[in-house]
């Protein structure tokens, strides 16, 4: 197998082709950002969409947690086309999968409609990321990984940030189908930008799928994550929810079994017999539990309790959204100085404070304070994500780096659909279990309604509570990292 080549002024492909890195760099920079920009763009639609098709928060909050739980799906997969395709095809292929996800979400006329659209959408964004990644990670040398992975958190923290601001504009002017319709050209351009820059960098060889692990993985994630957003329309001690979490629990358990076993698992579990790696995966998925569920349960208190427009819920977001783009790359190159861990503690520490700070929110919460203290959370994200995903690729061999990617990626998506189901569910469960009986309204329905929106602030108030336990669990993680942990290997 031919050994992954090394950065240099002019670097060659796997075929021994000269080619441009920072021309690759900026189609795949621009194809991955639409994508995951897609992941959290629908959550200030929400309230729109719930209306369109008379469906419930519980319900419409598939389009985002199913979206995350496909990825976590198809991501483990990933790691097989990794070894077995050509990065330029596999690329290209996965683009134009989102791209008919994308159609088939702009002509759907019903809510199963969209959602299997979303979900076609999410098989192409779960195999554009690893392969981005991974590509980022390989064809830059140690020493500058820092600063790579910083460019590519443009597209893991800028890109969902930024979604709900650009869908809360167009909500404004448009229908929620232009949503997916301005999405369609930029997937177009990119298919015919990779067609002539993407080149293989990556070696491949022949693995067979076992097909035995895709069907655990996918009864087994599957069935925890709907347990998980079950809660709201049912109960913690619903047959319906731990029912599924226990069969969950179980098929994820067959899952690592058999892939322990198996000479090609679909995710190779002996990264995690690095100490270093494992801590860092673990900091980045708390880390994306806390902002991706939070992400989505704060446009519904700004939309439902606040009363505020699709586009004032995405402006009050953009601060934070330019704050995490700006911010990954600098992170980036400060962790190439000086290491990861006081970065991590500070970054955790800021992110459980802001967080905590949403617990005592009211509906006249001034929006200035929202906004500030919101920024500041996503700086604080910015200190965490990129320097902690790099100090686990770097505490890797080198033959390790694309497993160690693809089985970060899938962690990360996991959780974060699980962090989100849970956030969701609890809000609207707490909020249920507080709204005023029907009597109430018939009664006094001025009242009813201050009752209404005060329920749905309790709800808003439990799962911001679960968010900042999100954070503080990594905040006493984050001091188990080393304190050099630019350890690299050769």
């Amino acid at each position: 197998m031919t050994s992954r080549q090394p950065a240099t002024d002019q670097p060659v492909d796997q075929n021994g082709r000269p080619y441009n890195r920072l021309v690759l760099v900026f189609t795949m920079l621009i194809g991955t950002f639409s994508t995951f920009a897609t992941s959290t763009m629908l959550t200030t639609a929400f309230p729109t969409l719930m209306k369109s098709f008379n469906i419930s928060a519980t319900t419409v909050q598939w389009l985002t947690t199913g979206f995350l739980l496909m990825m976590g799906i198809v991501i483990p997969i990933t790691g097989f086309f990794l070894q077995r395709f050509d990065t330029r095809k596999l690329y290209l292929s996965a683009i134009f999968i989102f791209f008919i996800g994308t159609v088939m979400c702009y002509f759907a006329t019903s809510f199963g409609g969209i959602l299997t659209g979303r979900l076609v959408q999410a098989a192409g964004v779960g195999i554009t990321a690893p392969v981005y990644q991974t590509i980022m990670t390989s064809i830059f040398p140690p020493a500058k990984r820092g600063a790579a992975m910083g460019t590519a958190g443009l597209v893991v923290g800028l890109a969902p940030a930024i979604g709900p601001t650009f869908a809360g504009w167009v909500l404004i002017h448009y229908s929620w189908r232009m949503l997916f319709l301005s999405i369609m050209p930029i997937s177009l351009i990119v298919l015919v930008m990779g067609f002539f820059t993407l080149r293989k960098v990556l070696p491949t060889k022949k693995a067979p799928i076992d097909w035995l692990s895709v069907t655990f993985s996918i009864i087994g994630f599957g069935s925890m994550l709907f347990g998980f957003s079950s809660v709201g329309d049912y109960s913690w001690t619903s047959p319906v929810v731990y029912g599924t979490l226990i069969v969950g629990v179980i098929f994820v358990a067959f899952f690592v079994m058999r892939s322990l076993k198996i000479k090609n698992p679909l995710l190779q579990f002996k990264v995690f017999e690095n100490s270093d790696y494992t801590l860092s995966a673990i900091l980045v998925s708390v880390s994306f539990m806390s902002m991706n569920g939070f992400t989505l349960v704060l446009p519904l208190y700004l939309q439902t309790i606040r009363g505020e427009s699709p586009l004032a819920s995405g402006l009050t977001l953009l601060p934070g959204a330019i704050t995490i783009g700006i911010m990954n790359p600098i992170t980036g190159r400060i962790f190439d100085q000086l290491g990861a861990r006081n970065m991590a503690i500070a970054g955790m520490f800021l992110l459980s404070m802001t967080t905590a700070s949403f617990i005592w929110i009211t509906a006249t919460t001034p929006v200035l304070y929202i906004v500030a203290i919101y920024t500041v959370r996503m700086f604080s994200i910015s200190m965490v994500m990129m320097p902690v995903t790099t100090t686990g690729m770097n505490a890797l061999p080198l033959n390790l780096i694309s497993d160690g990617t693809v089985v970060n990626n899938t962690a990360r998506q996991v959780f974060a659909s699980m962090g989100t189901a849970i956030l969701v569910s609890v809000m609207a469960s707490v909020t249920a279990q507080n709204v005023p009986g029907h009597a109430v309204a018939k009664a006094t329905p001025i009242l009813f309604k201050q009752l209404s929106i005060h329920a749905n602030v309790i709800g808003f108030r439990y799962a911001v509570a679960i968010a900042t336990g999100f954070a503080v669990l990594g905040f006493i993680l984050a001091f188990f990292l080393k304190r050099d942990s630019r350890r690299l290997h050769a």
